[in-house]
């Protein structure tokens, strides 16, 4: 037993289990016997490896487009952050020297122009998902954001690192079916050539 690696001997960092590695087929099944429930094991792997990589495809392409939009959240906070810290150096008496003109954008083709003044930018509303818009200081917004954003880039390279590592998996239980299944073709046939399969074979053609 001692060339097969048994499933829940090891993980990923996320702990997705590795899949059993059948070098020798005759150490991990002993008898035709143990044939059957072996492939049924392994396919069942193989069905939990695939749910798991769909659950985990979903997940990457919902943070593909959300770092994005984290991107550009907090690119705009940095550039209200820098107009205010600019107007401030500047210690400028003229209102006017601290107003910006923008765009909102409404929905996917209607936008609102609007003149933002040096007071309004000391804070900024953001938000959180679930209806749900809260104000931060600019200064606080630029460090969540920032948080935010390189946790969602992490969970996205584990996701991409996990999704390679499910499909490994799934195909080494993909190689450890067939070569179970090659064994006892092999083996079905060593029984019949040396008479073993005789009274099988008859008992099928009664039935």
């Amino acid at each position: 037993m001692a060339a097969v690696q048994k499933s829940g001997e090891g993980s990923n960092p996320r702990g997705i289990p590795l899949a059993p590695f059948v070098d020798n087929v005759g150490d991990y099944v002993s008898s035709r016997s143990e044939v059957e429930g072996t492939l049924k094991s392994f396919q069942e792997m193989i069905s939990k490896y695939q749910f798991m990589e769909m659950n985990t495809q979903r997940r990457t392409v919902g943070l593909k487009e959300k770092i994005p939009d984290i991107q550009k959240t907090l690119e705009m906070v940095k550039f209200l952050k820098m107009r205010r810290d600019k107007d401030d150096d500047d210690d400028s008496d003229e209102e006017e020297e601290g107003l910006l003109e923008t765009n909102f954008e409404l929905n996917d083709t209607l936008y609102a122009r609007a003149t933002i003044s040096k007071k309004d930018t000391d804070e900024v509303y953001l938000w959180l998902g679930a209806n749900v818009m809260l104000a931060y200081p600019i200064d606080e917004a630029q460090t969540m954001l920032t948080e935010k954003l390189r946790a969602a880039e992490l969970s996205l390279s584990n996701c991409e690192e996990d999704l390679e590592f499910l499909r490994e998996q799934i195909t080494t239980l993909e190689v450890a079916t067939a070569r179970v299944y090659n064994w006892d073709v092999v083996q079905r046939r060593k029984d019949k050539a040396e008479g073993k399969g005789d009274d099988e074979d008859k008992g099928d053609s009664a039935g």
